[in-house]
């Protein structure tokens, strides 16, 4: 039934509990895992010196390369396989992008992410994600 799930990660906590959903769907399904970490630009476009911009940029690139990197941990511990996306652009525009660009069938998600400066990926994100979506979309309560 499910060949190809996406799974956008935020590197948080609660983000991992969509994470080791979607892996556990990956083992029933025998399917392969496309993780994405999206860098949203947009929003800190407020940010007034291009080399504070650049310093902030670097921090969430590696922010995401970490929270991917946890990704491919947790599925390699279950036999899944999985490829991986540090992407630019607007979250929910990027995880509909990638799904269909690498011709997923299932997205997976988290209700919430995290706030503020820290990072937003899932959350208000995951309506977007639902609503634009070509295939069907899973969203994970994270708390509880």
């Amino acid at each position: 039934m499910y060949d190809r799930i996406l799974v956008p990660t935020d590197g948080s906590e609660e983000g991992e509990r969509a994470v080791r959903h979607a892996v556990d769907l990956a083992v029933a399904h025998d399917a392969t895992i496309y993780a994405v970490y999206v860098v949203d630009s947009a929003s800190y476009g407020g940010v007034p010196m291009e080399t504070a911009w650049e310093g902030l940029h670097e921090m969430l690139e590696h922010e995401g390369e970490a929270a991917l990197d946890r990704v491919v941990e947790i599925a390699e511990e279950s036999g899944v396989p999985v490829e991986t996306a540090l992407l630019e652009g607007t979250p929910a525009k990027q995880v509909v992008r990638h799904a269909e660009s690498e011709d997923c069938d299932l997205v997976v998600m988290g209700t919430h992410g995290r706030g503020g400066i820290d990072r937003l990926l899932l959350g208000s994100v995951a309506e977007r994600v639902v609503r634009s979506a070509e295939v069907p979309v899973l969203t994970v309560q994270v708390s509880g």
